[in-house]
């Protein structure tokens, strides 16, 4: 099973990028075309604001990383622009690779990896 069925119960979506652009949204729904810009960390799969878009980002990146793909017992969260790993990783080699890959994801500023033990 992928990251992103384990930890957020969806399929990748066909148009699913790790560091898709940004879509605009309306500032105001008086009809003004006044746009704001997605923080990067909200940044979902496709570019749609999502309030767990950078931790999904990583699932997907995580998924896209054949050495990462039968990790089962860690999980991926985010508080503001920071990756929060949690679980058990088979190796300090792994999690290595694992907060080298969230680190390359946008809108990524820290990976906190202090929950993850190694077996």
């Amino acid at each position: 099973m992928g990251w992103l069925k384990r930890l957020f119960g969806m399929e990748k979506p066909e148009n699913a990028e790790v560091n898709p652009a940004p879509q605009s949204i309306a500032a105001d729904d008086s009809g003004n075309v006044e746009t704001q810009s997605i923080p990067p960390e909200r940044v979902g799969l496709s570019g749609e604001y999502d309030q767990s878009g950078l931790a999904k980002r990583v699932a997907l990146a995580f998924d896209e990383d054949p050495a990462l793909d039968d990790v089962d017992t860690l999980w991926v969260a985010q508080t503001g622009s920071v990756v929060v790993l949690k679980g058990e990783v088979p190796s300090q080699d792994v999690l290595d690779k694992m907060i080298s890959v969230a680190t390359g994801v946008d809108g990524a500023t820290d990976v906190n990896s202090e929950q993850v033990t190694t077996g």
